[in-house]
């Protein structure tokens, strides 16, 4: 593994983080959740930038305390809240990516800022929140890193920046053994882009699923007050009461669409399921 977390704990006034997760050689993961749900504290919790309060961290089978400057090289971070100094161009930060790693690709980081209309003699601060957001993420895939920890690396991206930026992340990925751990809140760019995804809720991980089978096999039924009762609820994951009757989460669409002819089986999507497993009930 090259990233696991093993019932990691951290306690703030009113949250606590309380998860596990395994990102694997070749994998993109996906972490998704509410505003508010754990997802950053995850991520600076991989990168040592906080404390934990039990369970343990493992990245490259290290402890995070024991890695390592030349191990921190194969990291490559883009985190929503943090950036370069906006006081400098492209052309200032290429002799501080060269002093931080040994693999810094000058040429390749200079082409692909060209390739995406970012100006190499421009102070930062005078940059778009789309340019500020494709130079971070240049960045952390310029030093050949192999694991990379992205939060939010297409906020602020409008939809052909962000397919280009995405084309990029999985044209890099296909290189080696590299993983990537990746939140969004754009739902469609992590179904398109991860291998599996983790959902938390409230500081805990309340589903974990290969994108592709949450994709073909998870459903939302559509259901009145008299098929509810009629219906066959071995495989139903979560229930949520509407005006029409209940909506029902499956992870066996095919189950019910083979034995239920008369109701309604709508495909599953990551924001359906996500909002089914946040908002509704368990039987």
């Amino acid at each position: 593994m090259l990233l696991k977390l093993e019932n990691v704990q951290k306690h703030y006034g009113g949250f606590s983080l309380d998860c596990s997760l395994d990102l694997r050689p070749g994998y993109i993961t996906g972490l998704i959740g509410q505003n508010g749900a754990g997802k950053t504290t995850v991520f600076k919790s991989v990168l040592g930038l906080i404390s934990i309060d039990g369970g343990s961290i493992e990245v490259f089978g290290k402890a995070v305390r024991s890695l390592t400057p030349k191990d921190r090289e194969d990291m490559g971070v883009v985190l929503a809240d943090s950036g370069f100094s906006a006081y400098l161009t492209i052309k200032d930060i290429i002799p501080v990516m060269q002093s931080l790693y040994s693999k810094f690709d000058k040429e390749g980081f200079i082409k692909k800022c060209r390739e995406f209309d970012l100006p190499l003699n421009k102070r930062i601060k005078d940059f778009s929140t789309g340019m500020k957001a494709k130079l971070k993420v240049i960045a952390a895939m310029s030093h050949d890193a192999k694991l990379l920890i992205f939060d939010e690396p297409t906020a602020g991206l409008d939809v052909i920046a962000r397919d280009g930026l995405l084309d990029y992340m999985r044209s890099y990925m296909e290189q080696d053994e590299r993983s990537l751990l990746i939140s969004s809140h754009i739902s469609s760019d992590l179904e398109n882009l991860c291998d599996d995804l983790y959902l938390i809720d409230h500081g805990r991980m309340v589903l974990h699923e290969e994108t592709d089978v949450l994709l073909s096999s998870y459903g939302l039924l559509k259901v009145t007050e008299e098929q509810y009762a009629k219906l066959d609820k071995r495989y139903i994951i979560r229930h949520k009461k509407e005006a029409f009757g209940h909506s029902c989460l499956t992870d066996q669409k095919q189950f019910y669409l083979e034995n239920s002819p008369g109701i309604v089986v709508e495909k599953g999507n990551v924001d359906e399921v996500m909002t089914m497993m946040i908002r509704g009930e368990q039987l």
